[in-house]
């Protein structure tokens, strides 16, 4: 590997800027999972820093799981397993992730009343008396997503923080409040993580997520929530389902899905299927490439 000495004007200590380093290369692969890193001695002439910088940077590595080492021998980048998401279907992480056999568990950051909302979800929910509520999934401990979601506060009075703690909200939807999610419109973007969202999955600030968010409706087509899921780009993968016999799909053209774009995308959309999920994965992909860059 190439020289690449520490940056000594910046404010981060040289062990953070060493691991943020070797982080970023295990997880676009330049360091292959499995894959043996370099010695110490060869870290501190790459870094231009002391032994103990190097040890303490491999520590906060092994820490959080991005490194694995065994008594007496070198460090090896962790493999770790990628969890498959089907974005085009209604049910959420938990019915998805039970369906395959995983454990997802759930912490509620904050569950609250506010008399405003982002601009999306008011003209989504059609009020501006929302219960706003924020929650951690994670799988084996390990943070995937961080899901922000806009509900009406009218129609979900009574919804206390404690009924979410490792739960599903579309089951205590249907269980508790009676209204089943069936439809619903979402898009994907690729976006760095903000300071909080990063805090929150344990990752660096800056580092590439994918966002999925958009409405959902229930069976009369009454809105029931907003939602925005910033997911781990290196630990959770989105699958779209094509299929070449369908000649129509809605197509979402900006930031904000509303009501009204969805009327209109219903009537002028005409791509196939097939073709969108190729050019949503190419434009995903030259979006990560453009963030790590």
């Amino acid at each position: 590997m190439n020289a690449m000495p520490v940056d000594r004007s910046d404010p981060r200590p040289l062990h953070a800027q060493v691991a943020d380093v070797l982080r970023a290369q295990i997880r676009d692969h330049t360091i292959a999972p499995g894959e043996t890193l370099p010695s110490e001695a060869a870290l501190r002439e790459r870094f231009g820093v002391s032994r103990s910088v190097v040890r303490q940077a491999l520590s906060t590595l092994e820490d959080e799981g991005t490194v694995r080492r065994a008594r007496g021998r070198a460090p090896v980048a962790a493999v770790r397993t990628e969890h498959h998401r089907l974005v085009q279907r209604v049910t959420g992480l938990f019915d998805q992730f039970s369906a395959e056999g995983l454990s997802l568990t759930t912490a509620v950051v904050a569950l609250t009343a506010v008399e405003t909302g982002i601009p999306a979800a008011e003209e989504h929910l059609g009020t501006r008396s929302l219960l706003r509520l924020e929650r951690v999934r994670s799988v084996d401990g390990d943070p995937l997503s961080y899901v922000r979601t806009w509900l009406p506060a009218d129609r979900f009075a009574g919804l206390e923080a404690s009924m979410l703690a490792d739960a599903s909200l579309h089951r205590l939807m249907e269980s508790r409040f009676g209204v089943v999610p069936t439809s619903g419109r979402r898009q994907i973007r690729a976006v760095p993580a903000a300071p909080e969202i990063a805090r929150e999955l344990g990752v660096p600030e800056g580092m590439p997520l994918l966002l999925l968010e958009g409405g959902t409706f229930d069976r009369s087509g009454a809105p029931l929530e907003w939602f925005e899921s910033w997911h781990r780009s290196d630990r959770v993968v989105f699958d779209i389902e094509a299929d070449g016999a369908t000649d129509q799909v809605n197509m979402a053209p900006g930031p904000a899905l509303s009501r009204r774009s969805e009327t209109n995308h219903r009537e002028n959309a005409k791509a196939p299927e097939l073709e969108r999920a190729v050019a949503l994965a190419e434009e995903l992909r030259a979006e990560l490439d453009r963030l790590r860059a």
